[in-house]
């Protein structure tokens, strides 16, 4: 029973670093957007 707790707990771990990463390329999309609007604004 705690063995199949741990793999949960390891599946909700891997579920939320997988959401984070995606989180984070978005975020470098959006910054290297910003870069290149203000680089055309210039």
């Amino acid at each position: 029973m705690s063995a199949r707790l741990g793999e949960a707990q390891q599946l909700r771990r891997g579920h939320q670093l997988a959401i984070h990463q995606r989180m984070s390329r978005k975020a470098e999309k959006a910054a290297l957007q910003a870069r290149l609007a203000i680089a055309r604004a210039l």
